[in-house]
Protein backbone atom coordinates (compact mmCIF):
# COMPACT_ATOMS: atom_id res chain seq x y z
CA UNK A 1 0.00 0.00 0.00
CA UNK A 2 1.34 3.43 -0.98
CA UNK A 3 2.26 5.58 2.00
CA UNK A 4 4.27 8.23 0.17
CA UNK A 5 4.04 10.61 -2.78
CA UNK A 6 4.92 9.32 -6.22
CA UNK A 7 4.32 12.49 -8.23
CA UNK A 8 6.62 15.47 -8.73
CA UNK A 9 5.45 19.02 -8.04
CA UNK A 10 5.13 19.62 -11.77
CA UNK A 11 3.03 16.50 -12.31
CA UNK A 12 0.76 17.35 -9.39
CA UNK A 13 0.32 20.95 -10.55
CA UNK A 14 -0.71 19.70 -13.98
CA UNK A 15 -3.32 17.38 -12.45
CA UNK A 16 -4.73 20.20 -10.31
CA UNK A 17 -5.01 22.42 -13.36
CA UNK A 18 -6.68 19.68 -15.40
CA UNK A 19 -9.18 18.98 -12.60
CA UNK A 20 -10.29 22.60 -12.64
CA UNK A 21 -11.67 22.37 -9.10
CA UNK A 22 -11.39 24.96 -6.37
CA UNK A 23 -9.35 23.93 -3.34
CA UNK A 24 -9.60 25.21 0.22
CA UNK A 25 -6.47 26.08 2.19
CA UNK A 26 -6.88 24.99 5.81
CA UNK A 27 -4.79 24.76 8.97
CA UNK A 28 -5.44 23.24 12.37
CA UNK A 29 -3.63 21.88 15.40
CA UNK A 30 -4.46 19.91 18.49
CA UNK A 31 -2.41 19.06 21.54
CA UNK A 32 -3.28 15.54 22.69
CA UNK A 33 -1.51 12.46 23.97
CA UNK A 34 -0.87 10.15 21.01
CA UNK A 35 0.47 6.73 21.93
CA UNK A 36 1.56 5.64 18.44
CA UNK A 37 2.25 8.62 16.15
CA UNK A 38 3.46 6.35 13.33
CA UNK A 39 0.14 4.47 13.28
CA UNK A 40 -1.82 7.73 13.17
CA UNK A 41 0.48 9.06 10.48
CA UNK A 42 -0.22 6.07 8.22
CA UNK A 43 -3.95 6.24 8.90
CA UNK A 44 -4.08 9.91 7.94
CA UNK A 45 -2.03 9.43 4.79
CA UNK A 46 -4.16 6.54 3.49
CA UNK A 47 -7.45 8.34 4.07
CA UNK A 48 -6.39 11.82 3.01
CA UNK A 49 -4.61 10.61 -0.10
CA UNK A 50 -7.95 9.17 -1.22
CA UNK A 51 -9.55 12.60 -0.77
CA UNK A 52 -6.78 14.34 -2.74
CA UNK A 53 -5.62 16.24 0.34
CA UNK A 54 -2.24 17.92 -0.06
CA UNK A 55 -0.14 19.63 2.58
CA UNK A 56 2.35 19.44 5.41
CA UNK A 57 1.27 17.60 8.56
CA UNK A 58 3.36 16.87 11.65
CA UNK A 59 2.33 14.18 14.14
CA UNK A 60 4.02 13.67 17.52
CA UNK A 61 3.29 12.16 20.91
CA UNK A 62 2.04 15.62 21.94
CA UNK A 63 -0.47 16.12 19.10
CA UNK A 64 -0.85 17.21 15.49
CA UNK A 65 -0.08 20.34 13.47
CA UNK A 66 -1.47 20.54 9.93
CA UNK A 67 -1.40 22.95 7.01
CA UNK A 68 -3.15 21.55 3.96
CA UNK A 69 -5.46 22.05 1.02
CA UNK A 70 -8.46 19.95 0.06
CA UNK A 71 -10.77 20.06 -2.97
CA UNK A 72 -13.83 22.07 -1.98
CA UNK A 73 -16.17 19.27 -3.02
CA UNK A 74 -14.28 16.85 -0.73
CA UNK A 75 -14.44 19.12 2.31
CA UNK A 76 -17.44 17.42 3.91
CA UNK A 77 -15.82 13.99 3.55
CA UNK A 78 -12.59 15.38 4.99
CA UNK A 79 -14.44 16.92 7.95
CA UNK A 80 -16.32 13.66 8.53
CA UNK A 81 -13.02 11.77 8.68
CA UNK A 82 -11.58 14.29 11.16
CA UNK A 83 -14.63 13.91 13.38
CA UNK A 84 -14.21 10.12 13.33
CA UNK A 85 -10.91 10.56 15.21
CA UNK A 86 -11.85 11.11 18.85
CA UNK A 87 -9.39 13.87 19.75
CA UNK A 88 -10.01 15.71 16.45
CA UNK A 89 -13.79 15.78 16.63
CA UNK A 90 -14.98 19.38 16.08
CA UNK A 91 -11.39 20.64 16.03
CA UNK A 92 -11.26 24.31 15.00
CA UNK A 93 -10.31 24.66 11.33
CA UNK A 94 -8.64 27.88 10.27
CA UNK A 95 -9.81 28.58 6.72
CA UNK A 96 -7.41 30.78 4.75
CA UNK A 97 -8.33 34.35 3.87
CA UNK A 98 -7.05 33.82 0.34
CA UNK A 99 -7.07 30.47 -1.43
CA UNK A 100 -4.57 29.20 -3.98
CA UNK A 101 -5.17 25.89 -5.73
CA UNK A 102 -1.41 25.37 -5.84
CA UNK A 103 -0.65 26.24 -2.20
CA UNK A 104 0.55 22.65 -1.64
CA UNK A 105 1.68 20.15 -4.24
CA UNK A 106 2.37 17.06 -2.13
CA UNK A 107 0.90 15.27 0.84
CA UNK A 108 3.56 15.03 3.54
CA UNK A 109 2.58 13.47 6.85
CA UNK A 110 5.65 13.24 9.09
CA UNK A 111 6.30 11.95 12.58
CA UNK A 112 8.24 14.48 14.66
CA UNK A 113 9.39 14.80 18.26
CA UNK A 114 7.36 17.99 18.58
CA UNK A 115 4.59 19.53 16.48
CA UNK A 116 6.34 22.89 16.96
CA UNK A 117 10.08 23.15 17.56
CA UNK A 118 9.92 24.90 20.94
CA UNK A 119 13.01 23.34 22.54
CA UNK A 120 11.17 22.99 25.86
CA UNK A 121 11.14 20.12 28.31
CA UNK A 122 7.42 19.65 28.81
CA UNK A 123 7.99 17.61 31.95
CA UNK A 124 9.21 20.73 33.79
CA UNK A 125 5.89 22.60 33.72
CA UNK A 126 2.17 22.06 33.26
CA UNK A 127 1.54 22.47 29.54
CA UNK A 128 -2.23 22.34 30.10
CA UNK A 129 -2.22 25.42 32.35
CA UNK A 130 -2.66 27.79 29.41
CA UNK A 131 -3.53 31.44 29.15
CA UNK A 132 -7.01 32.83 28.60
CA UNK A 133 -8.23 32.42 25.01
CA UNK A 134 -9.88 35.57 23.67
CA UNK A 135 -11.86 36.23 20.51
CA UNK A 136 -11.30 39.13 18.12
CA UNK A 137 -13.65 41.50 19.97
CA UNK A 138 -12.02 40.95 23.37
CA UNK A 139 -8.56 41.02 21.77
CA UNK A 140 -9.28 44.47 20.29
CA UNK A 141 -10.32 45.69 23.73
CA UNK A 142 -7.26 44.25 25.46
CA UNK A 143 -4.71 45.73 23.11
CA UNK A 144 -6.12 49.23 23.68
CA UNK A 145 -5.57 48.85 27.43
CA UNK A 146 -2.47 50.82 28.56
CA UNK A 147 -1.68 47.99 30.98
CA UNK A 148 -1.37 45.48 28.13
CA UNK A 149 1.87 44.33 26.56
CA UNK A 150 1.13 42.87 23.11
CA UNK A 151 3.71 40.37 21.86
CA UNK A 152 4.05 38.80 18.42
CA UNK A 153 5.20 35.19 18.91
CA UNK A 154 6.30 34.79 15.30
CA UNK A 155 9.74 35.13 13.72
CA UNK A 156 11.29 38.28 12.23
CA UNK A 157 10.54 37.46 8.60
CA UNK A 158 6.85 36.96 9.49
CA UNK A 159 6.26 40.11 11.52
CA UNK A 160 8.30 42.26 9.14
CA UNK A 161 5.55 42.26 6.50
CA UNK A 162 2.61 42.53 8.90
CA UNK A 163 1.70 42.72 12.59
CA UNK A 164 -0.82 44.20 14.99
CA UNK A 165 -0.49 47.88 15.82
CA UNK A 166 1.84 48.59 18.76
CA UNK A 167 2.95 44.95 19.01
CA UNK A 168 6.39 43.96 20.23
CA UNK A 169 7.98 42.02 17.36
CA UNK A 170 11.06 40.09 18.53
CA UNK A 171 13.90 39.99 16.03
CA UNK A 172 14.37 36.23 16.25
CA UNK A 173 14.88 33.39 13.80
CA UNK A 174 13.05 30.75 15.84
CA UNK A 175 10.14 30.43 18.24
CA UNK A 176 12.47 29.01 20.90
CA UNK A 177 14.65 32.14 20.83
CA UNK A 178 11.68 34.38 21.49
CA UNK A 179 10.56 32.56 24.66
CA UNK A 180 13.57 33.47 26.81
CA UNK A 181 14.04 36.88 25.18
CA UNK A 182 10.50 37.95 26.01
CA UNK A 183 10.69 36.63 29.56
CA UNK A 184 13.94 38.47 30.21
CA UNK A 185 12.76 41.80 28.82
CA UNK A 186 9.38 41.68 30.52
CA UNK A 187 10.58 40.29 33.86
CA UNK A 188 9.63 43.50 35.72
CA UNK A 189 6.05 43.34 34.44
CA UNK A 190 5.02 39.81 35.42
CA UNK A 191 2.37 41.11 37.82
CA UNK A 192 1.44 44.63 36.71
CA UNK A 193 0.88 44.04 32.97
CA UNK A 194 -1.45 41.90 30.90
CA UNK A 195 0.64 39.73 28.58
CA UNK A 196 -1.32 39.30 25.34
CA UNK A 197 0.13 37.08 22.61
CA UNK A 198 -0.72 36.14 19.06
CA UNK A 199 0.71 34.07 16.21
CA UNK A 200 -0.44 32.79 12.82
CA UNK A 201 -2.96 30.14 13.85
CA UNK A 202 -2.60 29.94 17.62
CA UNK A 203 -0.35 26.91 18.07
CA UNK A 204 2.76 28.73 19.26
CA UNK A 205 0.75 30.70 21.83
CA UNK A 206 -0.70 27.47 23.27
CA UNK A 207 2.71 26.39 24.51
CA UNK A 208 4.05 29.90 25.17
CA UNK A 209 1.14 30.89 27.41
CA UNK A 210 1.64 27.84 29.65
CA UNK A 211 5.39 28.49 29.72
CA UNK A 212 4.96 32.13 30.78
CA UNK A 213 2.44 31.25 33.48
CA UNK A 214 5.01 28.76 34.76
CA UNK A 215 7.57 31.58 34.74
CA UNK A 216 5.38 33.76 36.96
CA UNK A 217 3.31 35.92 34.63
CA UNK A 218 -0.04 36.46 36.34
CA UNK A 219 -2.24 37.73 33.49
CA UNK A 220 -1.67 35.81 30.27
CA UNK A 221 -3.96 35.97 27.24
CA UNK A 222 -3.78 34.54 23.73
CA UNK A 223 -5.65 35.27 20.52
CA UNK A 224 -7.89 32.27 19.81
CA UNK A 225 -7.09 30.84 16.39
CA UNK A 226 -4.39 33.41 15.74
CA UNK A 227 -4.35 35.97 12.93
CA UNK A 228 -6.21 33.69 10.52
CA UNK A 229 -9.23 33.32 12.81
CA UNK A 230 -9.05 37.00 13.81
CA UNK A 231 -9.53 38.11 10.20
CA UNK A 232 -12.52 35.82 9.79
CA UNK A 233 -14.12 37.20 12.93
CA UNK A 234 -13.66 40.88 12.14
CA UNK A 235 -15.21 40.31 8.72
CA UNK A 236 -18.15 38.35 10.12
CA UNK A 237 -18.81 40.73 13.03
CA UNK A 238 -17.88 44.02 11.36
CA UNK A 239 -15.11 44.76 13.86
CA UNK A 240 -12.23 47.19 13.41
CA UNK A 241 -9.16 45.57 11.86
CA UNK A 242 -6.09 46.32 13.96
CA UNK A 243 -3.69 44.23 11.88
CA UNK A 244 -1.55 46.11 9.39
CA UNK A 245 0.06 44.58 6.31
CA UNK A 246 0.20 40.93 5.33
CA UNK A 247 0.04 37.66 7.25
CA UNK A 248 2.97 35.36 6.44
CA UNK A 249 1.88 31.78 5.68
CA UNK A 250 3.93 28.62 5.24
CA UNK A 251 2.83 27.48 1.79
CA UNK A 252 3.33 28.49 -1.82
CA UNK A 253 1.31 31.70 -1.29
CA UNK A 254 3.78 32.94 1.35
CA UNK A 255 1.33 35.57 2.59
CA UNK A 256 -2.27 36.77 2.79
CA UNK A 257 -3.05 40.46 2.49
CA UNK A 258 -4.96 41.70 5.54
CA UNK A 259 -4.74 45.46 5.01
CA UNK A 260 -3.55 47.60 2.11
CA UNK A 261 -0.60 48.92 4.16
CA UNK A 262 2.87 48.01 2.88
CA UNK A 263 5.05 48.22 5.99
CA UNK A 264 8.20 46.44 4.75
CA UNK A 265 10.91 47.34 2.27
CA UNK A 266 12.74 45.61 -0.52
CA UNK A 267 15.89 44.16 1.04
CA UNK A 268 17.91 45.20 -2.00
CA UNK A 269 16.85 48.75 -2.86
CA UNK A 270 14.77 49.87 0.12
CA UNK A 271 11.60 50.68 -1.80
CA UNK A 272 8.27 49.73 -0.18
CA UNK A 273 7.62 46.03 -0.81
CA UNK A 274 6.24 43.07 1.10
CA UNK A 275 6.53 40.08 -1.22
CA UNK A 276 8.90 37.32 -0.10
CA UNK A 277 10.83 35.38 -2.69
CA UNK A 278 13.40 32.59 -2.62
CA UNK A 279 16.69 33.23 -4.37
CA UNK A 280 16.70 31.49 -7.77
CA UNK A 281 20.11 29.99 -6.99
CA UNK A 282 19.16 26.59 -5.52
CA UNK A 283 22.43 26.51 -3.55
CA UNK A 284 21.35 29.71 -1.77
CA UNK A 285 17.53 29.68 -1.69
CA UNK A 286 17.56 32.67 0.68
CA UNK A 287 14.08 33.91 1.57
CA UNK A 288 14.00 37.69 1.32
CA UNK A 289 11.80 40.62 0.30
CA UNK A 290 12.25 41.76 -3.28
CA UNK A 291 10.35 44.39 -5.27
CA UNK A 292 9.33 43.84 -8.89
CA UNK A 293 12.06 46.13 -10.18
CA UNK A 294 14.85 44.28 -8.36
CA UNK A 295 13.30 40.93 -9.28
CA UNK A 296 13.66 41.82 -12.96
CA UNK A 297 17.08 43.42 -12.56
CA UNK A 298 18.49 40.58 -10.43
CA UNK A 299 16.78 37.64 -12.19
CA UNK A 300 15.03 36.72 -8.92
CA UNK A 301 18.42 36.43 -7.15
CA UNK A 302 19.60 37.93 -3.87
CA UNK A 303 23.10 38.88 -5.09
CA UNK A 304 25.16 39.32 -8.23
CA UNK A 305 27.11 36.19 -7.26
CA UNK A 306 23.91 34.10 -7.29
CA UNK A 307 22.88 35.82 -10.50
CA UNK A 308 26.09 34.63 -12.14
CA UNK A 309 25.65 31.09 -10.81
CA UNK A 310 22.16 30.58 -12.28
CA UNK A 311 23.53 31.42 -15.72
CA UNK A 312 25.92 28.45 -15.54
CA UNK A 313 24.98 25.12 -17.13
CA UNK A 314 22.77 23.02 -14.86
CA UNK A 315 25.44 20.36 -14.25
CA UNK A 316 27.91 23.02 -13.09
CA UNK A 317 25.30 24.38 -10.68
CA UNK A 318 24.80 20.88 -9.29
CA UNK A 319 28.54 20.54 -8.71
CA UNK A 320 28.58 23.80 -6.75
CA UNK A 321 25.78 22.51 -4.52
CA UNK A 322 27.53 19.27 -3.60
CA UNK A 323 28.12 18.81 0.11
CA UNK A 324 26.07 21.81 1.17
CA UNK A 325 22.98 19.90 2.26
CA UNK A 326 19.53 21.25 3.02
CA UNK A 327 20.07 22.75 6.46
CA UNK A 328 19.32 25.93 8.33
CA UNK A 329 22.94 26.92 7.81
CA UNK A 330 22.28 27.12 4.08
CA UNK A 331 18.63 28.06 3.73
CA UNK A 332 18.21 31.20 5.79
CA UNK A 333 15.28 33.59 5.98
CA UNK A 334 15.93 37.26 5.38
CA UNK A 335 19.39 37.50 6.94
CA UNK A 336 22.47 38.16 4.86
CA UNK A 337 25.17 40.83 4.94
CA UNK A 338 24.56 41.68 1.30
CA UNK A 339 20.92 42.70 1.97
CA UNK A 340 21.43 46.35 3.00
CA UNK A 341 17.78 47.14 3.71
CA UNK A 342 16.88 44.24 5.99
CA UNK A 343 15.05 45.88 8.89
CA UNK A 344 16.81 45.57 12.25
CA UNK A 345 14.33 45.14 15.10
CA UNK A 346 16.72 44.36 17.91
CA UNK A 347 15.76 47.35 20.05
CA UNK A 348 12.07 46.44 20.25
CA UNK A 349 11.94 46.47 24.04
CA UNK A 350 13.66 49.80 24.61
CA UNK A 351 10.47 51.84 24.78
CA UNK A 352 9.04 49.43 27.38
CA UNK A 353 12.14 49.72 29.55
CA UNK A 354 12.04 53.52 29.67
Amino acid sequence: MQLYNNLSNEERAALIEQAGKDRLTISFYKYAKIGNPELLRNHLFINWNELDVLGRIYVAHEGINAQLSVPADNFEAFKKHLDSITFLENVRLNIAVEHDNFAFLKLKVKVRNKIVADGLNDDTFDVTNKGVHVDAEKFNELIEDPDTVLVDMRNHYESEIGHFKNAITPDVDTFRESLDLIEEDLREHKEDKKLVMYCTGGIRCEKASAYYKHKGFKNVFQLEGGIINYVRQIEDKGLENKFIGKNFVFDQRRSERISEDVIANCHQCGEPADLHTNCANEACHLLFIQCDSCKEKMDNCCSTNCQEIIKLPYEEQKELRKGQGNSNDIFKKGRADHLPYKKDLRNIFETLKK
